[in-house]
């Protein structure tokens, strides 16, 4: 069942770890059969890890691996007062509850080797609002450029804070839209920025995927990665009588309300 906005619906920012995750792996497969030979898109992870040192907070991104453990060794302990036995050796495990998770689209060419040709990155809360995994992101988007790997950044969040690329007051005002879509591709002119906007009342657009020098770009459409997202996630059970989070302003409030009772949904 297709859900009731004709582009992002804003209901369903409010539950974006299992969106985000839909979208990402939806739009992996939409690529792949339309890449060329040698390339193909991978859906991969990086961990951003938080740790105190000297009062402080560090921080630095890894791909996961294995997680590292410690075998302590065994000791002496009394067993119900009559004898004094070894315990068993036991395998110490600590949570790790700072390690933030992201979740992105990397497209390779397996003719060498694996080579990083372009990223896809769905952006999450954790990308813009302040702290350290913005910062954490903010250095790896650096970094790639710095690698001349292409870079599309699909913003479907409605946050106050912005990263995006071109900030949006260089922008002409009909670009100031809540959503929007920005590809940075490695020409042999130096670094080009493509924007894409994506109002609320309009379908999601349809992008130019950036891939090697000599390929051709590939077509992503984004409207149907949310579609899917929407309609294979259950998500015809929101209850749209109540605000979303966050919550709409102004004409935007007044749009929704009239499109969502002329769906009898309110």
């Amino acid at each position: 069942m297709p859900g009731p906005f004709p582009g992002m619906d804003p209901w369903l920012e409010q539950h974006w770890g299992d969106v985000h995750t839909s979208i990402v792996t939806y739009c992996r497969d939409r690529l792949q059969g339309g890449l060329p030979a040698n390339l193909r898109a991978r859906v991969e992870e990086r961990v951003f890890l938080e740790w105190e040192e000297q009062g402080e907070f560090q921080g630095r991104t890894s791909v996961p691996g294995v997680r590292a453990v410690e075998y302590p060794k065994s000791g002496q302990t009394r067993e119900t007062g009559v004898a004094v036995v070894d315990a068993d050796p036991a395998m110490k495990v600590k949570p790790f509850e700072e390690a933030t998770t992201e979740r992105f689209i990397g497209i390779r060419d397996y003719s060498t080797g694996g080579r990083l040709v372009t990223v896809i990155e769905v952006l999450s809360p954790s990308n813009k609002e302040r702290g350290r995994s913005r910062d954490a992101y903010l250095k790896k988007r650096e970094e790639l450029h710095d690698a001349h790997v292409n870079l599309v950044e699909i913003d479907l969040l409605r946050t106050k804070e912005s990263i995006d690329a071109i900030p949006r007051a260089e922008l002409p005002d009909e670009y100031h839209t809540p959503y929007l879509v920005t590809v940075s591709r490695e020409d042999s002119m130096g670094r080009e920025y493509e924007i894409y906007k994506a109002p609320l009342d309009r379908r999601l657009p349809i992008i130019r995927v950036p891939l090697r020098p000599s390929d051709d770009d590939v077509i992503l459409a984004i409207q149907p990665l949310v579609n899917d997202a929407y309609d294979r996630g259950g998500y015809d059970i929101i209850d749209y009588k109540k605000p979303p989070r966050p919550p709409l302003e102004g004409a935007a409030a007044e749009w929704a309300d009239q499109l969502l009772k002329s769906k009898g949904l309110r």
